[in-house]
C-alpha cells in the first residue's frame, strides 16, 4: 500500500538514502521533505528531479509549521537534530530546542493529524549519556515512547550508531585530513564506535515501519571498531608510508565506549530477527510484551550491548567501506 510520508531533517545523508529506495521500491505516493535549508532542498530536487517529492521549508522548532506540513500524512520518519558532540555542548539551549521541544512538537502535530506512525530515530549516545546531545536524545525517546499512552498513533524509536559515509562523520573528515596534511587526528587510539552503512541504516527504519506496533526501540546488530583500527584502514586506502596519526585527546563530552542496549534494558531486550533488537517499553509494556511472545522471542544473553562486545579488524572494516561514497 502506497503512503504519504514526511522526512524531517530530509536533507541529509539519512533523507537522501531514505528518498532513494522509497522512490526505487514504490513505496511512497507522496515524500514531504521538510528541513529548514533551502540550497540543500533544491540540490535534492535536481538530483531525484520526481514529481512525488515535495519540500517544504520549515523547522521542527515551529509548531504550526510542522502541523501543515504534516496533513494527510501516514508516516513520519522524524531524523531533524542536532547532532554534533561539540556544538551541543557549547550551546546547549540550542540542542534542547531542537532536540526535545522539537520532539515534542513532532509528537503533537502527528496526533492532531492522525499520522498512523513516527519512527524517530536515535542514537547510541542517548544509552547512558555523558554529553548533551546524548541527554537530549535521551530525552527524545522518552517522549516519542511515552507517547504512545496518549494517542492512536504508534511511536517507535530506533538507535543507531556511526553510518559511515554520512555528513560530518569520522571517514569523510580522515580522507580530506589525508588529502589535506596527509596525517589522521584521533581523540584516542583505543576508543571504540558503532558503524553501519546507510543502506543499513534505511533497512532498520524500514524494519520498525514494518513490524513495529508502538512503543519499541529497534537495534540493529553492528559491528564496532576501534579509532586505531579506521585509521590504519584509511591510510591504508588513501594514505602513504609517511602518513601520520596523531593522538589529541578526547573532546567534551565523548565516550572512549559507546552502549546501544544498557543493562537497565537488557531484561527487557530481545533478539528479532538475526539482524535486529528489540527493547521493549518500561512503561505499560504488558501489551506490547503479549504481542512479541506470540513471535517467541528469545531474551538477548548479553549483559550490554556495548562497543567494546563485537570489535572487528581492519580487513572487515575495509570490506565494510566498499562501494560507500565519502
Amino acid at each position: 500500500m502506497l503512503q504519504n510520508i514526511l522526512i524531517t531533517g530530509g536533507t541529509g545523508s539519512w533523507g537522501n538514502e531514505l528518498v532513494k529506495q522509497l522512490l526505487e521500491k514504490s513505496l511512497a505516493e507522496r515524500i514531504v521533505i521538510f528541513s529548514r535549508n533551502e540550497f540543500n532542498q533544491v540540490t535534492m530536487q535536481r538530483k531525484f528531479n520526481d514529481p512525488r517529492l515535495q519540500f517544504v521549508i520549515g523547522d521542527i522548532r515551529d509548531y504550526n509549521s510542522l502541523l501543515l506540513a504534516m496533513k494527510n500524512i501516514d508516516v513520519v520518519f522524524h531524523l531533524a537534530a542536532l547532532k554534533h558532540v561539540p556544538i551541543c555542548e557549547f550551546q546547549p539551549f540550542e540542542a534542547i530546542k531542537t532536540n526535545i521541544l522539537g520532539t515534542q512538537n513532532i509528537i503533537a502535530a502527528a496526533i492532531v493529524n492522525n499520522v498512523k506512525k513516527v519512527i524517530d530515530v536515535s542514537t547510541d549516545k542517548a544509552v547512558a549519556p555523558v554529553n548533551l546531545y546524548g541527554m537530549t536524545k535521551a530525552v527524545g525517546e522518552k517522549l516519542i515512547i511515552q507517547a504512545n499512552m496518549i494517542s492512536d498513533t504508534k511511536f517507535i524509536c530506533i538507535r543507531g550508531g556511526n553510518a559511515i559515509g554520512s555528513n560530518g562523520s569520522a571517514i569523510p573528515l580522515f580522507q580530506q585530513q589525508i588529502l589535506q596534511t596527509n596525517s589522521i587526528s584521533l581523540t584516542d587510539k583505543n576508543m571504540t564506535r558503532f558503524f553501519l552503512s546507510l543502506p543499513a541504516a534505511i533497512d532498520l527504519l524500514f524494519k520498525a515501519t514494518e513490524v513495529g506496533i508502538g512503543g519499541e526501540t529497534f537495534v540493529m546488530h553492528m559491528p564496532s571498531y576501534t579509532l586505531q583500527t579506521i585509521a590504519e584502514a584509511m591510510i591504508q586506502l588513501y594514505g602513504n608510508s609517511q602518513t601520520k596519526i596523531v593522538e589529541i585527546g578526547i573532546r567534551p563530552g565523548e565516550k572512549l565506549h559507546e552502549v546501544l542496549i544498557s543493562k537497565d534494558e537488557s531484561f527487557l531486550s530481545y533478539s528479532y530477527d538475526k539482524n535486529y533488537y528489540l527493547i521493549l517499553p518500561s512503561i505499560n509494556p504488558r501489551s506490547i510484551i503479549e504481542h512479541y511472545k506470540l513471535l517467541g522471542l528469545e531474551k538477548i544473553a548479553m549483559e550490554e550491548y556495548s562497543s567494546q562486545s563485537f570489535i572487528l579488524d581492519k580487513s572487515n572494516f575495509i570490506a565494510h567501506l566498499q562501494g560507500v561514497s565519502i
